[in-house]
This record gives C-alpha cells, sequence and structure tokens, in this order.
C-alpha cells in the first residue's frame, strides 16, 4: 500500500518534468541571435513550409537541442548510476575518468584515423571511457580498504590530469590541438542528425539498461552485503551497470566533449524530490538532466551573442560550487 501511494505522486511529479523538458526544449529553438519566434518553431516542426527562419530551425537548432537534452541525460543517469554503485556521492563520470578517457581515445582517434566514419569516433570514446575508469578503479583497489570515496575522488583527479595531458600531448604533436581543442571543450554547436542516428540509439540503450536494473541499483546503494544477502548476482549487476555508464558516457563525449558537474548536480537535485530509490531517480535524472543541459546550451548560445560561450564553462559555474556545498556537507548534498 505505501508503495502504491509513494508511486502516483511521482507520476505526477515525473509527467510534470517530462512536460517542463518539452516546454523548455521547444522554446529553446525560438531564442536565439537570429530573430525566430514560436509560431517559427511550430511551423518548422509541424508544416512542410520553408523559409530561412523555418530552414535554420530544422538544420541548426532542432539538431542542437535534441543533442544537448541526449547529452545531459546520459550524463545526468551515468552519474546517477555512479554514485549507488559505489555509495559515492562525488562520483560523476567526469571525476571519475571516464570523460577523460574518452577525450583521450578522441584525440588519439583524429591524430592516427584523421577520416575516420563518426562510427570508429564513437567507439573509441566508448572504449576510452572504459581504460579511464578501468584505471582510476584499479588505483582505488590498489590498497586495502576497498574504494573509499577520497580515494577514488583522489585516482580520479590524477587519472583524468594524466589523460587530458596525453589529449593535449597528442594534439601538439600531430598539430591537431585546435580540432582537439574545439572538441573537448565541450557543447553540441553544429551537431548534426548523421551522428545523431548513431549515438542516439547507443544513450537510448544505455538509460533502458539503467531502468531495468533500478531495482536492483538500489539495493546495491545501500550495503553490497545487503545485496548478497537477498540473492542478488552482484557481479552480474555491476557489469550489466557499467556497461550503461560506458554506453552513455562515451555517446555522450562522442557528440558534445568534456561537460562536467552535470552527472554530479543533476542526482542530488533528484534526491531531494525522489528520495533514495533508484527506480525513480533514474528517469526524473533523465529528465532534469535534459532540461538542464538545454538550457545551459541556450544561455551558451545568447549570453554573449553574436558569440558562443562554451557550455562546459557556464556548467561548471553552476557545478563547482555545488561540488563544494556536497564536499562540506560530507557528501550529504540535499538529501
Amino acid at each position: 500500500m505505501e508503495t502504491n501511494r509513494r508511486l502516483w505522486p511521482f507520476r505526477y511529479t515525473f509527467l510534470f518534468s517530462l512536460i517542463l523538458l518539452m516546454a523548455i526544449w521547444f522554446g529553446s529553438m525560438a531564442i536565439g541571435v537570429a530573430d525566430t519566434t514560436w509560431g517559427d518553431v511550430w511551423r518548422a516542426l509541424f508544416s512542410d513550409e520553408q523559409g530561412k527562419q523555418l530552414d535554420l530551425i530544422r538544420e541548426l537548432r532542432l539538431p542542437r537541442e535534441t543533442a544537448a537534452a541526449v547529452v545531459g541525460a546520459g550524463l545526468a543517469v551515468a552519474g546517477a548510476i555512479m554514485q549507488g554503485m559505489t555509495r559515492n556521492p562525488l562520483a560523476d563520470p567526469g571525476l571519475l575518468g571516464l570523460t577523460a578517457g574518452a577525450n583521450a581515445a578522441l584525440a588519439i582517434t583524429m591524430a592516427f584515423f584523421s577520416s575516420a566514419h563518426y562510427l570508429i569516433i564513437t567507439v573509441a570514446c566508448l572504449l576510452g571511457a572504459a581504460a579511464g575508469a578501468g584505471m582510476v578503479f584499479g588505483i582505488g583497489a590498489a590498497r586495502k580498504g576497498g574504494f573509499s570515496p577520497l580515494r577514488i575522488v583522489l585516482a580520479g583527479s590524477a587519472v583524468s590530469a594524466l589523460l587530458f595531458a596525453i589529449a593535449e600531448g597528442i594534439g601538439l604533436y600531430f598539430h591537431i590541438s585546435k580540432d582537439v581543442s574545439m572538441w573537448t571543450s565541450g557543447g553540441v554547436a553544429g551537431t548534426s542528425w548523421k551522428p545523431l542516428s548513431i549515438t542516439v540509439p547507443l544513450i537510448v540503450i544505455g538509460l533502458t539498461i539503467a531502468m531495468l536494473y533500478s531495482r536492483q541499483l538500489t539495493i546495491l546503494s545501500l550495503s553490497e552485503d545487503v545485496a548478497i544477502g537477498v540473492g542478488q548476482k552482484t557481479t552480474a549487476v555491476k557489469t550489466w551497470l557499467f556497461f550503461a555508464v560506458f554506453l552513455l558516457t562515451g555517446a555522450s563525449v562522442a557528440i558534445a566533449g568534456n561537460i562536467t558537474f552535470i552527472g554530479l548536480m543533476i542526482p542530488h537535485l533528484v534526491r531531494a524530490i525522489a528520495g533514495a530509490d533508484y527506480r525513480f531517480i533514474i528517469p526524473l535524472s533523465a529528465t532534469v538532466g535534459a532540461a538542464g543541459m538545454i538550457v545551459a546550451d541556450t544561455a551558451a548560445r545568447t549570453v554573449n551573442a553574436p558569440f558562443e560561450t562554451p557550455v562546459a564553462a557556464i556548467v561548471a559555474v553552476i557545478g563547482l560550487p555545488f561540488f563544494l556545498f556536497v564536499v562540506r556537507k560530507k557528501g550529504r548534498g540535499l538529501e
């Protein structure tokens, strides 16, 4: 009975977040340097009319804001999974080496396979994310005591610095620094439908896996001993959840480059609303993360128009104080 009382209010909460996301996504396409209206957006989406303003919305803003939504959802859910699995409130794909690993793999691919298809770049980012996370957890488990939150964060900072340095070194040596910097600075400017057709299915698969294992993740987030005690196959659950994180992070980096703090902030904000049950945290993180990323991208292209402000900078302005707030609260955040 308690479950039913909790589930119905959450359904309304999730529906509200979904409506808000759609409103933000729709409204973001009417905002920009070019003079467009809500009516232009409506006609661009739901009619066959032609025109300069309508083409701008269809070819530039629509794929860009769709990419922002997908990346925000992917990184937020990846952060929620990492925090639940490691029971570390500071866990984030950017802080645990996944983003840096994907960036290093991206730089290597651009240096040695300059004409690589976008599918190859996406696969490279996935492998790089896996390698980065493997290095961090390998260092974190090297000493007796297991994965302490402090050790994981320190290992993540060290590995991320190393991998970012490798990416920069490759860029300088092969004279592709501009290309690497443009990609790793973070953002969805210039995104087209072709790369989205490859990366969006990967993120959808990652989100689906996260939802399917959300109940197991809730138990795992309490204690591994509790999970084993109720008969959970923790190794299999962790393997699938890590696979989801790799898909979500690698595909997001392939679209938008280095975007940090989304995966740290959003799950904390969502827990203040949804509680500790990951059956609620995962879907709400997806919608709130998508909305947050769209807002950040809209601010990036309007705050200093007609020039672009890096989305990573916009997110970091909010994310860094939030990170310090969580540290000050000793990981409790907004819970």
